[in-house]
């Protein structure tokens, strides 16, 4: 827990770090340390009666509290705001009572958690499961510092400037980038697995459970002993210098790893600013920059959503030396023809033999590539099956979009369309329950007729309630999309299983950027298998594929009934969450005399339940059975070859979908 905790602190010794991103295991406590920080914070002057924390030294011109000038200040305690994973949008940025704002023209505003957290901490537990319209007004708020409530031309906007907090399990999916990049740490962590430890660990919670006054006593001095600590370093901040030395390190590091941007370079500086101060320094050491990088630069080097955090230490080492300065650096030993090393080139003379590639000899055009090596050789499974050792997939690409027909109402993503809170405004209606989303002129036609039997006399229209309407806004959802591979003998020749892996990989990715759940089915041998439970985490999946071995007979029957239970315990767990069934195979079943009938029944009861199929027609070779084309028709759905798959033949594909649509129509 040693980087989570110096993340935090340096955090409260300089906000403008920008927060920290937890990421680790279920049960590690990250929540219980983030609560921990609330206590540590020093307090903040206040305006007496603003519930926007405006500082009175220099208060928000724009606070709806306002105008505050003259005000004395009162000192409170930094608020550490929870933001749950379910809440609404108004409870996030506030609600504004759109009924009196037009009826009387009044601003009635109550604030929202932003403006609660202004000036303090706004902790998100699990957040990479918060819904992307809220990721949304984070970003804006965390850009700009403000925070904006617009409806229907009425207008309210406060200060927002908080310490972003995140705690996540991987496991359960990621961030989307955006967001990720605005974390100015991270920091991962996982439970020690030394026993001793694990116990100190069991015996200070069983302590607390018996006596909480108790225990917080015994831990009350050092508590005070570290906030005092902060609150030192906080006022020794703007003595910290950075030197032109430190700065080139910084930056050369950033360059070095390829992080996208400039963030990362201002992160990282201010990082080693609020280090030195936390150590008491009023300068940056080469310590600093070390230890500031590995804190705000893993997050920053994904460069797909399959990355790992993480950082090359030896890397890190070999840019900060490169760096140290001239008046750092050793003499350097120059040869006889004035070059590093006596080379003529500066290779290292006396004819010492080039270092080996990482990816073994060029080719004669200069790639690194070797020609595929011969496969592992099979395994011999109990039952007597011959099994192939997984194989690397493709590199992905950019698929083409596969959606789910109609109109649905799941969760916000970015694949099928939907009756969603963001989105085009498509009609109106009477409100169900609370008005959130005034459909202002749908309410004055509603009002206009009855003005006169109300009586109106001024300008000021009378409303009722029966008058407002709200907006009906189409978006787009996510879907659950659920993988049905063939890892049968069929599919075991080394190169084809690398495309269809490829293909695979390259769903996934897409899966990840539209927000679906996804969840896969193998089926090889004898049995299906569900490989991948229904899950956020696109990551978990990518490497469930990786270690996906092949070979024995081709279940396609089992496969597409463990799809079919697999579905139906979904749609008990999330009515509202359509699915998407995608069945790569070449279409081929054996096993039982009648296992080809079979497998068409198999996909006739799928059909039957309405779930959108799509085939991925991994067929390849001069003679092609079309079989699974035969399959895609039983299930009511399409086929597409891998060659199709990919998007740049999206134009065709929009031809052949919208022929297929007259189709069913006619």
């Amino acid at each position: 827990m040693d980087d989570l905790r110096l993340g935090l602190l340096l955090n409260a010794v300089s906000p403008a770090v920008g927060g920290v991103l937890v990421r680790g295991e279920k049960g590690t406590a990250k929540s219980t340390m983030v609560r921990a920080l609330a206590g540590l914070l020093p307090s903040i002057a206040t305006v007496p009666g603003c519930r926007f924390a405006c500082d009175p030294a220099a208060a928000d011109p724009q606070c709806p509290d306002g105008p505050h000038e003259g005000a004395a200040g009162q000192d409170r305690p930094a608020f550490l705001v929870e933001l749950p994973v379910g809440v609404s949008e108004d409870r996030v940025v506030g609600s504004l009572d759109l009924e009196r704002a037009l009826a009387e023209g009044v601003k009635a505003y109550e604030p929202g958690l932003l403006a609660k957290a202004h000036r303090g901490v706004l902790y998100i537990d699990e957040v990479n499961l918060l819904q992307d319209h809220l990721v949304d007004l984070l970003l804006d708020a965390a850009a700009m510092g403000r925070s904006y409530v617009e409806r229907e031309g009425v207008s309210v906007r406060h200060a927002a400037r908080f310490l972003l907090v995140g705690t996540m399990n991987p496991e359960e999916g990621e961030l989307r980038p955006q967001l990720l990049d605005r974390f100015g740490l991270t920091v991962e962590i996982a439970a020690t697995r030394d026993a001793e430890e694990r116990a100190e660990v069991v015996r200070r919670r069983l302590a607390y459970d018996a006596d909480p006054a108790a225990f917080a006593g015994r831990w009350a001095e050092q508590e005070d002993e570290l906030a005092e600590r902060i609150t030192a370093a906080r006022e020794l901040l703007p003595s910290v210098q950075l030197s032109d030395l430190a700065l080139r390190q910084i930056t050369g590091v950033c360059a070095a790893f390829e992080v996208d941007g400039l963030r990362a370079d201002i992160v990282m500086a201010r990082t080693a600013v609020a280090l030195a101060a936390w150590a008491g320094r009023t300068e940056v050491l080469e310590e600093d920059v070390r230890k500031a990088a590995q804190l705000a630069l893993p997050h920053r080097r994904r460069r797909n959503p399959f990355d790992a955090p993480g950082l090359d230490e030896e890397q890190l080492d070999r840019t900060l030396a490169e760096h140290q300065g001239p008046e750092q650096d050793g003499p350097e030993d120059d040869g006889p023809d004035g070059g590093p090393g006596g080379g003529p080139d500066g290779g290292g003379g006396g004819g010492a033999p080039e270092p080996s590639e990482p990816n073994g000899p060029s080719a004669p055009d200069g790639s690194t590539e070797q020609p595929d090596a011969p496969a592992a050789p099979p395994r011999q499974r109990p039952g007597g099956a011959r099994e192939s050792a997984p194989v690397a997939a493709d590199q992905p690409y950019r698929t083409r979009l596969f959606r789910v027909d109609g109109t649905g109402r799941g969760a916000q993503g970015r694949r099928s369309p939907a009756e969603t809170d963001a989105g085009h405004t498509i009609r109106a209606r009477r409100p169900r329950g609370k008005l959130s989303r005034l459909h202002l002129s749908a309410t004055l036609r509603a009002a206009a007729p009855h003005q006169a039997v109300r009586g109106r006399t001024g300008r000021a229209l009378l409303l009722r309630r029966d008058d407002l309407r709200e907006q009906v806004r189409r978006g787009r959802e996510s879907n659950l999309v659920l993988f049905v591979v063939d890892a049968s003998g069929s599919m075991a020749a080394r190169q084809r299983m690398t495309a269809v892996k490829g293909a695979v990989l390259s769903l996934l990715m897409d899966a990840y950027q539209r927000r679906d759940k996804i969840g896969m089915v193998t089926f090889r041998g004898a049995a299906a298998e569900l490989a991948l439970p229904p899950t956020s985490s696109v990551e978990v999946g990518a490497a469930r594929l990786e270690q996906l071995p092949t070979g024995g007979r081709t279940p396609l029957e089992a496969g597409l009934l463990r799809a079919h239970e697999v579905l139906r315990v979904e749609r008990l767990r999330d009515p509202d969450r359509r699915a998407l069934l995608v069945v790569v195979t070449d279409g081929r079943a054996t096993g039982a005399k009648d296992a080809l009938a079979r497998s068409r029944r198999a996909a006739g009861l799928l059909a039957a339940q309405g779930v959108a199929s799509v085939v991925l027609d991994c067929e390849s070779g001069p003679v092609r059975l079309g079989l699974a084309r035969e399959l895609a028709a039983h299930l009511n759905g399409d086929a597409v070859s891998l060659d199709e798959l990919r998007a740049e033949g999206v134009a065709s594909l929009v031809r052949e979908t919208r022929s297929t649509m007259m189709r069913k129509a006619a």
